[in-house]
């Protein structure tokens, strides 16, 4: 089974994704200038929802192996010692540290690796410690190339391999993890997310903003600072989907937990807003229009009903032009490549009129219950 998720949101004035300019990212599609927000920044803001519908996420960090020696050092550890033997659990687990002894790049790891790590280094601490010569030795021998044999195999220490499993971190599942130095560790992801796009040619425009000096001297006037900040508004059309087989084999084998899972990566996704800017804009704006498919197999991402961007007019807005060409478009597909496999669609519209025979709910609840309820 797969679970499709087709969203139109349409923000107000807004800079909830930017890029090293500052300014809100942007793509060329259908000729035109679209907003955008990626990908990643889709994904960040929908995992950070997770726990507020009941699963558990992982962590990303490099600095495990310095948290990690922060608790021993807590246990009466050696401090800098602490950080050497934590830094060569690392090593010995197969993941390469730098001079500080932490994570060269950075960890997606179980939520509990800080103390998991710690735990495995109290309890394995003089044979860790026994280790460190020899870790400096291979150190200094690669950086200088003199090293002319295999590395050596890694020893077993207890508890280690617990460290890197990440069959209960459910983000882990969903967006999966790539150790480019051990592909024995990387984890294929479930959920595919496209970036968003407006459905509309956007022009980005810019505020003019002033401070003044709320202590200045009597007689001075103008503003202590000036400076202009880049946005948009837009309607965007966002996708994704999750793959039920895929997750599966990513979580243990608990039915239960895939189910609940399933619902909290629709809950998420759907509640999910960028917080880029957002102190100053405020543009926290819902969904317009929720598709929700189930099919067996095969995905369709529907981008290309704005291929050609969409008009408002004073009869028709964006959003209700929006969901006309995305409405259309779904018809279309299906009529072309047919429909048999698709198990169950609920769709709900709050801003636009739709004529269609999709089945309609009123709440997002409603929705989310009928989509994994499919699932059975």
């Amino acid at each position: 089974m797969i679970i499709e998720l087709h969203i139109l949101q349409s923000f107000a004035p807004s800079n909830l994704n930017r890029d090293d300019s500052g300014a809100p990212k942007s793509a060329i599609f259908g000729d035109v200038r679209r907003a955008r927000i990626s990908s990643q920044c889709l994904k960040r803001s929908a995992r950070l929802l997770l726990p507020d519908y009941g699963v558990t996420i992982g962590k990303r960090s490099k600095d495990f192996a310095d948290k990690a020696a922060e608790l021993l050092a807590d246990r009466g550890r050696d401090l800098a010692e602490a950080r050497t033997v934590a830094g060569t659990a690392l090593e010995e687990l197969g993941l390469p540290t730098d001079k500080d002894n932490n994570s060269k790049y950075s960890l997606f790891l179980r939520s509990n690796a800080v103390e998991l790590l710690a735990d495995i280094c109290d309890s394995n601490y003089d044979a860790l410690l026994a280790l460190v010569p020899q870790k400096t030795k291979e150190a200094k021998e690669t950086k200088t190339g003199a090293s002319k044999t295999k590395s050596r195999k890694k020893s077993e220490i207890a508890g280690l391999h617990d460290l890197i499993d990440a069959s209960e971190a459910v983000d882990i599942a969903l967006f999966g993890r790539m150790i480019a130095n051990n592909k024995n560790f990387s984890v294929d992801a479930a959920s595919q997310v496209a970036h968003a796009i407006s459905t509309h040619a956007v022009a980005g425009e810019y505020d003019y903003f002033t401070a003044v000096d709320d202590l200045q001297q009597d007689g001075d006037s103008g503003a202590d600072m000036i400076g202009t900040v880049e946005f948009n508004a837009a309607c965007y059309y966002r996708y994704a989907n999750l793959d039920l087989a895929q997750f599966s084999k990513n979580l243990p084998e608990d039915p239960d937990l895939v189910h609940n899972a399933a619902r909290a990566w629709l809950q998420a996704f759907i509640h999910a807003i960028p917080t880029g800017k957002q102190n100053s804009m405020a543009a926290h704006n819902p969904p317009s229009l929720i598709l929700a498919v189930v099919r067996r197999h095969g995905v369709w991402n529907l981008a290309n009903a704005f291929a050609d961007p969409v008009k408002g007019t004073f009869q028709k807005g964006i959003i209700q032009a929006s969901a006309d060409a995305f409405l259309s478009q779904f018809d279309r597909i299906a009529t072309a490549y047919g429909d048999e496999n698709i198990v169950a669609t609920r769709l709900l519209s709050v801003d636009a009129k739709v004529d269609t025979d999709l089945t309609q709910v009123r709440t997002v609840t409603e929705l989310v219950d009928d989509i994994t309820g499919a699932l059975a």
